[in-house]
């Protein structure tokens, strides 16, 4: 379960980013977190991810305060929660199956771990027989499901992709939104940070709305701009 509870964030430089913003995400959810660029959904990523903490306010995941969690503790709560970037941030001169692999070894985990896990996730993803292939040898949407089996291989019961489809075409777009749509129906939360709006409303699932620091909305349906 995730919670934010009236947090505020307001960076050294005087920028107010959030504004006592309050929502919960219950296990098991597919949740939309939209708004315009500015608008305070990158600092609730990094709030999520402890790489901030709030001014003001609480943000719990799973019970565990990360305005007071200990530095020891940190990184078991990162592997909790997998993070998809939109510019994928895969190591170029590495394979797929080294990409994931490092993303398993740096939280511990055996080599038998590794080699079991890691065929796996790529069938999920759709990417069988690709684990020797190098990034620049994949698609833009290939190298988007590598960087969804790197959030996957350490099984975290949260997913937060950050604009997943911000550099596909309308149709790898909508291959990207269904394949995250299916690791929810498997018991994933999954929270998608986007403001493509038409995405969005292909599909009926909640949606949180940001806008100027600001919930704007909360609640199932379409993504609506207003004014």
């Amino acid at each position: 379960m995730i919670q934010l509870k009236d947090v505020c964030k307001t960076y050294d430089n005087g920028t107010r980013a959030l504004q006592g913003v309050s929502f919960t995400i219950e296990d098991g959810e597919f949740v939309f977190l939209v708004g315009p660029s500015g608008s305070g959904k990158s600092t609730i990523i990094k709030l999520l991810t402890g790489e901030v903490i709030p001014t003001k306010g609480v943000v719990m995941i799973n019970g565990i305060s990360m305005t007071h969690i200990s530095e020891r503790k940190l990184p078991y709560m990162r592997r909790a929660t997998g993070v998809i970037f939109q510019d994928f941030r895969l190591i170029p001169g590495r394979t797929v199956y080294d990409n994931l692999a490092l993303a398993m070894h740096v939280v511990g985990s055996s080599r038998r771990e590794i080699q079991n896990r890691i065929p796996y996730v790529l069938d999920l993803v759709g990417l069988s027989g690709k684990e020797r292939r190098y990034p620049d040898e994949l698609s833009g949407g290939e190298q988007q499901r590598v960087a969804i089996a790197r959030a996957l291989v350490n099984n975290p019961g949260t997913i937060v992709a950050d604009e997943p489809t911000g550099n596909l075409d309308p149709i790898r777009s909508l291959e990207i939104m269904t394949l995250l749509e299916r690791i929810n129906a498997l018991g994933t939360t999954v929270v998608v940070v986007t403001h493509e709006r038409g995405l969005v409303n292909q599909f009926d699932k909640r949606v949180i709305m940001i806008e100027s620091g600001v919930l704007a909305g909360d609640g199932m349906g379409t993504y609506e701009v207003k004014g």
